[in-house]
């Protein structure tokens, strides 16, 4: 199959290196100089040159703020027979674009990224894949997420925020907050550097794709939430409520499955 894809960051240069080796893939990027690391796939260095190339499906991993954006920028230097897909890690407002734009389209989410994720070894990560997505476009990344072996979700739009709401703001808005509060790095504790570590790797990521994820419209419940168990918490500590903290404690290990 031939793929053409718009953004040649960590996740374009990532599914770039996956599937040249099984499709004929060509990758474009307005920076010319993430192209310079690109290997076994064609480099273009302007839209027209799209045409030649024909592609049968175009997947847009450019920054999530200009998704749509490229995606109205290029339909004219694709066939219509193209399956639009993207990889965007929240959907609002992708679903009427594509329905607006007419074209067939697939829209997945690989639950994972360069900063987190070990790309050599994949089988504890997982896809989700939208159901209202093209048969086609469907196959197409069901086949290769399966290559990869992880594990697949198929959600509708809706639920696919709904559940980035609850997986990504929380630890996303934990993170945030301890590190909010850090006045010293240089502290004993193993617990401490592993948050410390993730924190950093939360902030390695683009202010654009954060606060995307927590201006998600499902987000705000979730970090209500938060907001409850903490002032439960403080209104226990400041009560020295040992009794009220040790069933607190209960509760949190049969939400995490430890019970």
């Amino acid at each position: 199959m031939r793929i053409l894809i718009l953004g040649a960051g960590n996740m374009g240069s990532w599914l770039a290196e996956s599937l040249c080796l099984d499709h004929e893939v060509g990758i474009y990027d307005p920076v010319k100089e993430k192209l310079r690391y690109i290997f076994n796939s064609q480099r273009f260095m302007s839209y027209n040159e799209f045409m030649d190339f024909n592609p049968e499906i175009l997947i847009n991993s450019t920054d999530l703020q200009h998704t749509k954006a490229v995606f109205e920028e290029v339909l004219p230097y694709i066939p219509e027979t193209c399956i639009l897909a993207d990889i965007a890690s929240v959907k609002n407002g992708l679903e009427d674009f594509y329905l607006k734009s007419g074209r067939r389209f697939v829209s997945t989410h690989p639950m994972f990224g360069p900063t987190f994720g070990n790309v050599k070894d994949l089988s504890d990560q997982n896809a989700i894949i939208i159901k209202e997505s093209d048969e086609e476009g469907k196959k197409f990344f069901r086949t290769f997420y399966h290559s990869l072996k992880l594990n697949i979700f198929d959600y509708s739009f809706r639920k696919h925020d709904e559940t980035i709401a609850y997986s990504l703001s929380i630890p996303f808005a934990s993170s945030l907050v301890f590190g909010s509060c850090m006045k010293e790095l240089e502290v004993p504790g193993t617990t401490f550097k592993k948050h410390l570590s993730i924190s950093k790797g939360l902030l390695s990521e683009s202010d654009y794709l954060l606060s995307n994820i927590l201006l998600n419209p499902y987000t705000i419940e979730q970090i209500e939430n938060i907001q409850e168990k903490l002032d439960l918490l403080i209104k226990m500590i400041k009560n020295k409520d040992a009794e009220s903290m040790h069933k607190f404690f209960e509760e949190i290990r049969v939400n995490i499955g430890m019970k």
